[in-house]
C-alpha cells in the first residue's frame, strides 16, 4: 500500500472511530435527540460527551496521528491545505476518506442501537446528530464559525514545527471537550463536516435538512483559521 492511500485508511478508520465512541456516548447515554435542540443540557449531562470526543481525538491522534496527521476532519483538512500544511493532490482522497469513514461508524453504530430491548427509533432518539433548535440558525452559524476557527487554530498551532510537543494531541483534545461546554447547547458543537454529515444520513428529517450548515460553516471557518497560518500573522 503506498503512502497516500495509508494515510486515507488513517483517516477513515479515525472518522470511524470518532463517530461511533463520541455519537455512541450521547445515543448509549440517552441524550440522541438532545444535541443542538431545544432540550435544555444541564453541564452534568454535556461533559461526557465532550470527553467522549476529545478522548477520540487524542487517542486517534497518537494512534493515527504519525501516518496521516490525524485531521479525521474535513475543515481541519482544508485548514492544513490553506496553512500550506499538505499537497492539493491529497485533500480530495482526504476528506472522501473521512465522509465514508464517518458513515460507516454511523452505520455501526445504528445496527448496534437497533439490537435494543424493545427496538430503537432513530429518527426520534436520534444518533448523535447536529442541529439547532433551542437557537436561531444565525447563532448556530455564530457557534460554528468562532468554535471550529478556534479548534483549527489550536490544531495548527499545537502541529506547528514551533509548537509541535508530545503533548500536542491531548492538547487538541481538551480543546474540543471544552468547546463542547460552551457550544453544545447552540449547535451540538459539530466542527467536523463529516461528523455531522453519517449521523444526519441515518436520521434524516430535521437533521438532514440542517446538514448544510455543518457543510459549509466549518469548512470556511477551518479556511480562515489556514489563512492566518499562512500570512505568518500566526506563526511563531
Amino acid at each position: 500500500m503506498n503512502g497516500s492511500m495509508k494515510k486515507y485508511l488513517a483517516e477513515f478508520i479515525g472518522s470511524a472511530a470518532l463517530v461511533i465512541i463520541g455519537c455512541g456516548a450521547i445515543t448509549l447515554g440517552g441524550l440522541g435527540g438532545a444535541l443542538g435542540s431545544a432540550q435544555p443540557l444541564s453541564p452534568l449531562a454535556i461533559l461526557p460527551i465532550g470527553l467522549a470526543f476529545g478522548v477520540a481525538v487524542t487517542a486517534m491522534a497518537y494512534g493515527i496521528g504519525p501516518v496521516s496527521g490525524c485531521h479525521i476532519n474535513p475543515a481541519v483538512t482544508v485548514g492544513a491545505w490553506v496553512a500550506g500544511r499538505m499537497p492539493t493532490s491529497e485533500v480530495p482522497g482526504y476528506i472522501i476518506a473521512q465522509f465514508l469513514g464517518a458513515i460507516v461508524g454511523a452505520a455501526i453504530l445504528y445496527v448496534t442501537l437497533s439490537g435494543k430491548t424493545g427496538g430503537y427509533d432513530v429518527a426520534t432518539a436520534g444518533l448523535g446528530q447536529t442541529g439547532w433548535s433551542g437557537y436561531s440558525a444565525t447563532s448556530a452559524i455564530i457557534a460554528e464559525f468562532v468554535a471550529t476557527f478556534l479548534f483549527v487554530v489550536v490544531i495548527l498551532g499545537a502541529t506547528s514545527k514551533a509548537g509541535s510537543t508530545p503533548v500536542a494531541g491531548l492538547a487538541i483534545g481538551l480543546t474540543l471537550a471544552v468547546l463542547h461546554l460552551a457550544f453544545v447547547p447552540v449547535s451540538g458543537n459539530s466542527l467536523n463536516p463529516s461528523r455531522s454529515f453519517g449521523p444526519a444520513l441515518f436520521v434524516g428529517g430535521t437533521a438532514l435538512a440542517q446538514v448544510w450548515m455543518f457543510l459549509i460553516v466549518p469548512t470556511i471557518a477551518g479556511a480562515v483559521a489556514g489563512a492566518f497560518f499562512k500570512s505568518k500573522a500566526l506563526e511563531a
